[in-house]
Order: C-alpha cells, then structure tokens, then sequence
C-alpha cells in the first residue's frame, strides 16, 4: 500500500473541486464495517466544528452506489469528503493500521500544500484589489469634489457608518485592535476590500448619475450607498465587515508573491 492509492480515489466535480467518497475512502483505510468508520467521521466533524470551519463545506451528505452482487449495485449514504476533511478523518483513524499512518503523511502534505496555494491565491486578490481602492478613492475624491465636498475626511467617513453599521474609521480602527500608524485598508482581507470598493465605485457613479451637490447631500448620498453594500451582504449571508478578519500588512503580501507574480501593484497606497 501507498500514498498513490488515495489519489487513485481521489475525484473531481464538475466545478474542478476534488473530492473523495466516504465508503471508497473506509475501504482504502482497511475498515471493514462503515458503522465503525462513521464513527470516525463524526469525530473528525466535531474537529472540523472546533476549528471554525462549516463542516458542511467539507462533509456533503450523499448517496454512494456500492456493488453488492456479480451485477448488482444499491445506492447507500455515505460522504463526499474534501481534503481537509480526509486530513481530520486520518487524525482520528485507528493509527495501528499501517496504511492510517500513511494516509496521515499524505494527507498532511496535501492540505499544507493546498493551504499555501489558497494563500498565494488571497495575496494575489488583497495586492490587486488595494491598487483598485487607490485608484478609485482618487475617482471618488475627484467626484466628490465637484459636488461640492469641502470636507472629503467627513464625506468618507460617511462611507464607512453606513457599510460598518454606524462605525467610522476610528471606531473602525479601534475594533479592528490596529495600531495608529497601521491603515485600515492596508489590513483588510480580499472579502473585505472587495465590499468596500463597490461602496467606492457605486457612491462616484451615483454623485455623477444624480448630480448630487452639496457637502452635506453627498455625504448623505455615500452613507445609503454603505447601507446598501451593507444590506446586500447581509441578505447573501455573508459575515459584516466590522466582524471580518484583520490581516497582515498588504506590503507583505507583496513581499510573499515576489515581483514575477505581480502585474499590479501601486507603488505607494493611500486611504
């Protein structure tokens, strides 16, 4: 037995997502009874719970099509795993088995591997995303401008209270437990950025589309763009963005992708 007989079970979805069956899988670890592998599963499910993960994204409940006759094959529940979920499976396995032990190395490997490749992919989006915030901050600046906007640090803060749900950048910062030197913007992971550049983007379009003047009907116009961009969120479910993770530098997400992975990367970044 070899690591080579988990990739040979290994499958790939129509999306291009791998992923392995939980009965193909039992067999590959030598477990003779599934009732005792699902044991194994549910252990490494409230692995998955603990560490934070939604255990439905690794763990989907399907039906696995198992031969039970010289031709006769009947649809049974099982799994369809991801590697992460392969990973805490072989965790909690029987590690007297020889091929548990292997499993472990493999899987291990793989999910490390993935992980890195996951967090080249999240640099890459964070550098490219903060080029466009820079870049449309200046548009929105600019737009801003020739409403009438006396005040741009009030008209942006603005902007924030209505897509942080009543925080501004210092409450913003605050919560965020950065440091004052540290910018908002320079810590916010790709989710984050992405959301607040449709707030940037949309509130330009809507001072230009409307022809809003006045500091004080622009600055009114950027807070119900936040609230939108806010309420769209919620709406899909997703996690607001006082609550997302702080991240580290986007300079050092620079510095991690090295100049040959990098098309887009402003010299200098601004709020």
């Amino acid at each position: 037995m070899t690591d080579n007989q988990f990739e040979k079970i290994k499958h790939v979805n129509e999306y291009g997502a791998e992923y392995w069956k939980a009965r193909e899988l039992a067999r590959t670890l030598e477990y003779s009874d599934f009732g005792n592998f699902e044991n194994v599963i549910k252990k490494a499910m409230t692995a998955c719970k603990n560490s934070n993960q939604a255990v439905e994204d690794h763990f989907g409940e399907a039906t696995e099509m198992v031969k039970i006759g010289l031709e006769v094959k009947r649809g049974f529940p099982s799994y369809h795993l991801s590697r992460y979920a392969c990973y805490l499976i072989v965790q909690n396995a029987d590690p007297k088995k020889e091929v548990v032990a292997l499993g472990q190395t493999y899987f291990a490997f793989q999910t490390r591997r993935q992980e890195e490749a996951d967090q080249r992919l999240e640099d890459k989006k964070r550098v490219v995303l903060r080029g466009e915030m820079k870049t449309h901050n200046k548009k929105l600046a600019k737009a801003a401008g020739e409403a009438g906007v006396v005040n741009y640090g009030v008209f942006q803060n603005y902007g924030y209270l209505g897509l942080y749900g009543g925080l501004g950048q210092k409450e913003i910062h605050s919560k965020k437990g950065l440091k004052k030197s540290q910018k908002i913007l320079d810590h916010m992971g790709s989710e984050e950025l992405a959301a607040n550049l449709f707030r940037t983007t949309q509130t330009e379009a809507k001072l230009k589309r409307e022809n809003v003047q006045g500091q004080e009907n622009a600055s009114r116009t950027h807070n119900q763009v936040g609230k939108k961009v806010r309420k769209t969120i919620k709406a899909l479910g997703g996690t607001m963005p006082e609550e997302l993770p702080v991240t580290d530098s986007v300079k050092k997400a620079e510095k991690r992708l090295g100049s040959d992975d990098l098309e887009v990367f402003p010299e200098k970044f601004d709020e």
